[in-house]
């Protein structure tokens, strides 16, 4: 009766392990790998990226644009002409301009600028060795005399007499772009600026810069 009595009992893994612990060992795995999945993930979304910031900067902040010299408004304080001699001066105030589109200030040499008449010379005014700061421009003020008494041009006559003086102004402008503190580039703008006078209200009539 005693043998009958006696219950009967599993016996225990021979490895020491139960089914749960495998299945563990098996979740804990699959964690695993998964995390591993999402990482690649993250990378490969984080290199992409990475591509389209390069790309757009290449495009944009690191493309490096001419900057632009310009005259701005003329203000005129004195203008004579004389159709019979013929001759005229002039003397005016005027801004010159240099705006620059990059991401990076300009940095331009000191540089001449020239007024002509049918391409001889009137006057001559400088341009300081300065900066143009990122994105901006660079306003200089300036005093300008003009006088017509080394021209010898036969057309000078009558264009005094038609009420309008024409003339140029010519500049070039040297200079380095620096971009992020790094690169250098060198950049040369040219001024191609023409003037017209109006002699009788003694005013300026038109300025118009390319």
């Amino acid at each position: 009766m005693a043998e009958k009595n006696q219950q009967a009992y599993p016996l225990a893994p021979a490895n020491g392990y139960t089914r749960s612990d495998a299945e563990s060992l098996e979740s804990v795995d699959e964690m695993k790998r998964k995390k591993r999945i999402k990482l690649a993930i993250y990378i490969g979304i984080f290199i992409v990226f990475q591509i389209m910031v390069i790309t757009v900067m290449s495009l944009t902040v690191m493309k490096v644009k001419t900057p632009k010299v310009r005259l701005g408004n003329i203000n005129v304080q004195e203008l004579n002409s004389a159709p019979a001699s013929p001759s005229f001066d002039t003397k005016f105030t005027t801004q010159i301009r240099v705006k620059n589109t990059n991401f990076g200030p300009y940095k331009f040499d000191a540089a001449i600028i020239t007024f002509l008449y049918q391409g001889a010379t009137v006057g001559q005014v400088s341009i300081p060795k300065s900066k143009a700061g990122m994105l901006s421009t660079k306003k200089i003020d300036a005093e300008v005399s003009l006088s017509s008494s080394a021209l010898s041009s036969s057309n000078l006559g009558s264009e005094l007499s038609s009420g309008v003086l024409t003339l140029n102004s010519a500049a070039k402008l040297t200079g380095k772009v620096e971009l992020m503190f790094i690169m250098k580039k060198k950049k040369s703008s040219t001024m191609d600026c023409t003037i017209a006078f109006d002699l009788s209200s003694k005013t300026l009539k038109s300025l118009q810069c390319k």
